[in-house]
């Protein structure tokens, strides 16, 4: 089976978004070690894509991490214009990606279920 070319789009962003943060935050005081580009979501025309971060660390870092990126952003789309050659450079929209806190919360909740002493029924 042919992976389509949004697909092949989608990867391709989200790695090089990955690269040009830390040339965006060079010498900021961000930890970019608690970033994680955790998708990318291109619109089929290529003018807007959904970047899903997952940041690690409090509620309050979060918001404020993705409020980071949001102004960021056109400096994040002039290098992807640069690196990469694409018919339009799409507008980079950042969202939050809380699947990595709420799979980690049920693997917290399996292991503690594995921890359990077993009833037995009379």
């Amino acid at each position: 089976m042919a992976v389509k070319r949004i697909d092949r789009i989608n990867a391709l962003l989200r790695r090089e978004i990955g690269e040009a943060l830390y040339q965006v935050f060079a010498g900021d005081t961000i930890n970019l070690a608690a970033i994680t580009i955790t998708q990318v979501d291109c619109a089929p025309n290529l003018r807007n894509a959904t970047v899903m971060v997952s940041v690690f660390g409090p509620d309050d870092q979060r918001s404020r991490m993705i409020t980071r990126l949001s102004r960021k952003a056109k400096e994040l789309q002039s290098i992807i214009n640069r690196d990469l050659t694409l018919k339009y450079t799409p507008r980079l929209t950042f969202k939050l990606d809380r699947s990595i806190e709420k799979g980690d919360h049920v693997l917290a909740l399996i292991s503690r279920l594995k921890d359990e002493p077993k009833v037995e029924n009379p």
